[in-house]
């Protein structure tokens, strides 16, 4: 078992930034999320996940061109590193297992 523990809204937004690979920025992040989950998540609290999951090194960040359509303000884009990958593969391994330990019996089968 990883020692690496994703909350279930830092896991959401570092497998969304992981979707959206290359193209993942605050307001496609949100779009996303909203879109594939009907589940909505102010810019502000977005950002604070971001941060969070950028500081314990399971995303990086760079900023892009600045554009006359964002007023010359660059988007800040999310990469997932590769620590960011382990720890989403040991979550994913560690929840198929909780899956397939559940008997059939439990759920009617």
């Amino acid at each position: 078992m990883s020692k690496h523990r994703l909350g279930e809204l830092e896991e959401i937004v570092l497998l969304t930034v992981a979707i959206l690979h290359g193209e993942a920025y605050g307001i496609a992040i949100v779009n996303e999320m909203e879109e594939r989950l009907s589940r909505r998540i102010s810019i502000g609290a977005l950002q604070i996940v971001l941060r969070r999951l950028e500081k314990k090194g399971y995303l990086i960040s760079e900023f892009g061109e600045a554009t006359k359509v964002r007023g010359g303000k660059r988007k800040r884009y999310f990469t997932v590193t590769n620590f960011g990958k382990q720890t989403l593969k040991d979550t994913k391994d560690q929840r198929l297992s909780l899956w397939n330990a559940i008997p059939n019996i439990s759920f009617g089968n």
